[in-house]
C-alpha cells in the first residue's frame, strides 16, 4: 500500500492506494480500448458531417452553465458582438456573443439546458 496526501480545493486529504490487484479486471481492461478506438474512428465522421453542413464557425460555451435564453435563431443575420444566447454561470448572466459578422445557421442549445465548456451552442457562416 502507499500513502497521498492530495489537496482538493484546499481541503487536505490522506489517500492509500492498494497494489497488486488480481482478478478478472485486468483481462477484461485490454478488450475494452481495443473496441474503443474502433468505435471512436466510425462515430468521427458521422459527427463531422453535420458540423460542416451547419456552419463555417462555431460559438462554443466558454464556461460549464446553463442557457437561460436564446436571443437568435438559424437564419437570423448578426454582427459582431450581437447576443445570441444568454449563459447562467456561478449566478451570472453571461452574454454570448457573435464573433464575427455573418448568419446564425444553428442554434445548438435550448433555454433550460446544461452545457459544458467547449460545448457548441451555435454555429454560423
Amino acid at each position: 500500500m502507499k500513502n497521498y496526501t492530495i489537496t482538493v480545493n484546499g481541503n487536505v486529504y490522506e489517500v492509500t492506494v492498494e497494489e497488486g490487484f488480481t482478478g478478472a479486471a485486468p483481462a477484461a481492461a485490454p478488450k475494452a480500448p481495443k473496441a474503443a478506438p474502433k468505435a471512436a474512428p466510425a462515430a468521427a465522421p458521422k459527427a463531422a458531417a453535420p458540423a460542416g453542413a451547419a456552419g463555417a464557425v462555431t460559438v462554443a460555451a466558454p464556461m460549464p452553465g446553463k442557457v437561460l435564453a436564446v436571443k437568435a435563431s438559424a437564419g437570423q443575420a448578426v454582427k459582431k458582438g450581437d447576443v445570441i444566447l444568454v449563459l447562467e454561470a456561478m449566478k451570472m448572466e453571461n452574454d454570448i456573443v457573435a464573433p464575427q459578422d455573418g448568419t446564425i445557421a444553428t442554434i445548438n442549445a435550448a433555454a433550460g439546458d446544461s452545457v459544458e465548456s467547449g460545448a457548441v451552442l451555435a454555429t454560423m457562416n
